[in-house]
């Protein structure tokens, strides 16, 4: 008896050794990935906050201005402008992108054949590199295009796709095209993990397939859904590079974004000082939209 409990704490001291070591170990192979993460990310946002107060000036040197860049930032109209634009967008990415995905979740499966080919299908767009889809967009919004060329034959008007009115909408509708797949597969994985017992059930008591999908699905995949829609408004925010490459903010700033706005600022005016304020002010927008987003998360690890 006493062999034995002289025994227990030399395995026990064994086990915590071997657990220490595995600590060890994992703690140097990321070590690297978080210096990275350090130098690439935090260095670069604590160093814009820092200049945020200054007034950058690489020939006579940073002069510090306080809070002159912020105010800066509040006098200027293309405030407003880039924020209703950003608000705007967000909103067309909503009521135009937001429903696709778990619409063509559903679809696809509820499909009998085919499944795997139509995922592949829609995954596809999402493979095409940035600079490939603003050209074939370009090429389809054009005047002699095949959309508005389609529209003659049929004898209807041709449409302005890049007018003030109708840029934006044509933007979020080519993001929207291109982005689908990511987020479609997501709700597929999910609708795929809900019990088929719930489905053949309501199959026997005589459920059509819309009654399965109001009652059934949706209900199933609701969090997700509300975690994937902070996401989309989160992910929203910082648009500009369809902007940029499609219409440079025009016409008449009708696509300037808050983030386009700052890309100008930094870039084209090169006021760098500004644009830090800028950077600033939309990075503690993000951190509260972040928080936001993780405690919905949690809330739905927990459901």
């Amino acid at each position: 008896m006493d062999a034995e409990l002289s025994v227990q704490p030399v395995a026990a001291a064994s086990t915590a050794k071997k657990k220490i070591n595995w600590y060890l170990w994992g703690t140097l192979f990321i070590i690297p990935e978080i210096v990275l993460f350090i130098i690439f990310l935090w260095v670069p946002i604590i160093k814009g906050i820092f200049y945020s107060f200054y007034n950058i000036d690489f020939v006579d040197g940073n002069h510090f201005i306080g809070l002159a860049n912020y105010l800066r930032i509040f006098q200027d109209e293309l405030l407003l402008i880039s924020v209703k634009n950003t608000l705007y967008y967000m909103g067309l990415g909503i009521v135009i992108g937001f429903w696709v995905p778990p619409l063509v979740a559903i679809a696809v499966t509820e499909l009998k054949w085919f499944q795997g080919g139509a995922r592949i299908i829609g995954y596809l767009p999402s493979a095409i590199p940035a600079i490939v889809l603003y050209g074939m967009w370009q090429w389809f919004y054009d005047a002699v295009g095949p959309i508005n060329s389609f529209l003659q034959t049929l004898g209807l008007p041709q449409l302005q796709f890049f007018s003030p009115k109708l840029a934006m909408g044509s933007i979020v509708l080519l993001e929207t095209w291109q982005s689908f797949g990511a987020a479609t597969l997501i709700y597929i994985a999910a609708i795929v993990g809900i019990p088929r017992d719930i489905y053949e059930a309501a199959e026997i008591d005589g459920a059509s397939v819309w009654q399965r999908i109001l009652y059934i699905t949706l209900p199933s995949i609701r969090t997700l859904m509300l975690l994937l829609l902070l996401l989309q408004v989160i992910t929203t925010s910082q648009g500009f590079q369809a902007q940029l490459s499609m219409t440079d903010g025009g016409p008449n700033n009708a696509t300037l974004t808050y983030l386009l706005w700052l890309n100008h600022t930094a870039f084209r005016d090169l006021d760098f000082g500004k644009a830090s304020a800028m950077g600033s002010l939309m990075f503690f927008v993000l951190i509260l939209l972040s928080v936001l987003y993780n405690l919905l998360q949690r809330r739905g690890e927990k459901a």
